[in-house]
């Protein structure tokens, strides 16, 4: 019998997944419940050499559910003190959550509002600058909405295209933001302005939906392509090995 279709939150799964495509043997640090899903799909299909810690200091072998410990070997010793090194070498890639993200990929996780007096406080930068010009960077939005596609971020965190330009070689010799997924669709930046360009619109959606719930102007190609769905292999690993207590739900309702 085949599956049931995949649904909202299992094509989110797979975007994050693509996202690790290609990446080899590097550090994937994925940041929210749909991402950690999509890293652990990804290295159990098509990117066997991709590097997953069990969230504290051990690089683990192997495909485990989300919210049980791993189940593999350990692979290596990963301190938090030698992420840095990690970080500095290029050897990561990381999908963060910005609470804010603008045309040109600059993020907010640090307050809204005047900086000096925020409405709101949030994390603080954290490591968004260092992510952003020295290794991939990749953006998970569960919620896809003006609230958080804003014309200017309220505080630069990561770093975007336009900072990076001003900021010169520093900032942009090793700079690569890769895409940005949500709930509506996949996103990246158009190669000369810079600016943000829907890649992809999810089954279902269409481009006029995600333009009504962007705060800025998209580029938009003469066709947009769906975003791909899981194949048979990886709807199980997601419903049965990675993700059998539907963990992703809590971030994409259907």
């Amino acid at each position: 019998m085949s599956p049931a279709p995949a649904d909202r939150a299992e094509i989110c799964v797979v975007a994050c997944a693509e996202a690790f495509r290609g990446n080899g043997e590097i550090l994937g640090a994925p940041i929210g419940i749909v991402p950690i899903i999509g890293a652990r799909l990804a290295r159990a299909t098509f990117e066997p050499d991709l590097l997953l810690t069990d969230g504290e200091a051990h690089l683990v072998y192997g495909t485990w559910p989300v919210g049980e410990p791993p189940s593999g070997a350990t692979e290596g010793w990963l301190p938090y003190r030698a992420v840095f090194d990690v970080v500095w070498s290029g050897r990561r890639h990381v999908i963060m959550t910005p609470s804010q993200i603008d045309s040109y990929g600059n993020t907010n996780i640090s307050a809204i509002g005047d900086y000096a007096r925020p409405t709101v406080q949030l994390l603080g930068v954290r490591g968004a600058p260092g992510n952003a010009v020295s290794h991939p960077t990749s953006y998970w939005v569960p919620k896809h909405s003006r609230r958080v596609f804003v014309p200017r971020v309220d505080s630069v965190s990561g770093v975007g295209w336009d900072n990076a330009r001003k900021a010169g070689p520093a900032a942009t010799e090793f700079m690569d933001l890769r895409v940005v997924i949500t709930d509506l669709g996949v996103f990246d930046w158009e190669t000369e302005t810079r600016q943000m360009r829907i890649r992809s619109v999810h089954p279902g959606v269409t481009v006029d939906e995600v333009l009504a719930a962007t705060g800025f102007p998209l580029i938009v190609g003469d066709e947009v392509p769906t975003t791909r769905e899981p194949d048979e292999t990886e709807l199980r690993l997601i419903r049965e090995v990675i993700d059998p207590h539907g963990a992703r739900y809590r971030e994409v309702k259907v």
